[in-house]
């Protein structure tokens, strides 16, 4: 009888050790799938909006069969599932992977695009926010790469499907950056820093010419430079806000509110 209970616990001891030495992949539903598969399930949980599951999909195919066409659009397509799952970091950190893997891929043109994309989003709405949140506190570096991503994809690719778009994107970023300069540029203003707002108006106007931010950055320069006793340099600014903007509200007075005379209409 003892003899029968040992060989039964030995029996069990074995299965037990034999489940414990099985291969995580023993597990995985995934197990045995080919490349096409894996790709075909991930693309499949992209449309259906299940962008962690295409994740898993995608990162599987590549660590499985990382040679090879669905490698290589695998690495390109989890980066827009990142996007998509609002995980940003990731995203990035693919689109310059597949990058510089891939300079010469036909579809690397996207990958700049979707770079772009992801740090435009990240300071999506700078222009509307400026009443209610104060851009001296918060940093365009997103808007500034979105920028020059755009710009190097555009310069790279001036053909590519995606240049049209990234040049608008450019335009609206140019001027969001602009307002930054003039939105800091009046922020050191109106606390007596009157050096530093002239040296950020001078900033927003040679960096950003013929920005909608250019009105305001002329007549903080009027106003800092009279406050430092720089009449000469008051006056000259004077005259050139004058000149592009004969119809200014500045000329009359300067606005009536502590608001930027763009939001006053």
């Amino acid at each position: 009888m003892a003899n029968k209970i040992l060989r039964s616990l030995a029996v069990i001891g074995a299965l037990l050790l034999a489940g414990c030495s099985a291969t995580p992949d023993e597990f995985d539903e995934t197990a045995g799938w080919n490349a096409q598969r894996l790709y075909s399930e991930a693309k499949e949980s992209m449309s259906d909006g299940s962008y962690d599951r295409a994740i898993q999909m995608f990162e599987k195919l590549e660590a499985r069969y990382p040679y090879g066409r669905y490698a290589q659009q695998s690495q390109l397509e989890v980066a827009y599932a990142y996007y998509k799952s609002d995980e940003p970091a990731s995203a990035l950190a693919a689109c310059d992977r597949f990058i510089k893997l891939h300079p010469n891929h036909p579809n690397v043109d996207y990958a700049y695009y979707l770079k772009g994309l992801v740090n435009f989003n990240e300071d999506l709405g700078l222009l509307g926010s400026l009443a209610n949140q104060d851009l001296s506190e918060r940093d365009p570096r997103a808007s500034q790469e979105a920028f020059d991503t755009f710009r190097e994809l555009v310069k790279r690719f001036p053909d590519s499907r995606y240049a049209n778009d990234s040049r608008q994107r450019m335009q609206y970023l140019v001027n969001a950056l602009g307002w930054h300069e003039v939105h800091v540029a009046r922020y050191y203003l109106k606390r007596g820093a009157y050096l530093a707002s002239a040296n950020r108006a001078q900033a927003a106007l040679i960096s950003y010419p013929e920005t909608p931010a250019t009105e305001e950055a002329l007549y903080i320069l009027t106003q800092a430079y009279d406050k430092l006793g720089m009449t000469q340099l008051r006056d000259d600014a004077t005259r050139v806000l004058n000149a592009n903007f004969p119809q200014s509200i500045y000329l009359s007075g300067g606005p009536k509110s502590d608001k930027p005379w763009w939001q006053l209409w």
